[in-house]
């Protein structure tokens, strides 16, 4: 199994930064690709980012592109989530997962942190 554990969420104005960070641990040998979600209130779960662990290949979701980068510390076991330019929009809370395979759906996930962006 793996486990993650998300933190750096938070309160800021719009405009402002933050950094997340997902610190895998257990069996972090059978990653393939780590992703970041997040879920707003009364919305559905939807897709922000992903790397692969080894080569560092990143995809973004349209609103994403061009504000949030997603990056990995592989000696850390480690993906980073740095988001500029935050709207209002972006509250949600946050979520790491983890795949081990191209053909399966993300299998683990961690607990969530909060982002909260005002106006």
């Amino acid at each position: 199994q793996v486990q993650l554990v998300e933190s750096g969420g938070g309160l800021v104005q719009a405009g402002g930064s933050l950094r997340l960070s997902c610190v895998a641990s257990g069996r972090t040998g059978n990653i393939l690709i780590m992703g970041w979600f997040r879920q707003a209130p009364g919305k559905e779960r939807e897709f922000v980012a992903r790397i692969t662990w080894s080569g560092g290949n990143t995809v973004y979701a349209d609103f994403a592109k061009g504000r949030f980068t997603i990056s990995r510390d592989n000696a850390k076991t480690t993906v980073y989530l740095q988001l500029n330019s935050l709207r209002p929009e972006d509250t949600a809370v946050y979520y790491c997962a983890t795949r081990s395979s191209w053909y399966n759906d993300y299998n683990y996930w961690g607990q969530g942190t909060q982002v909260t962006v005002s106006s």
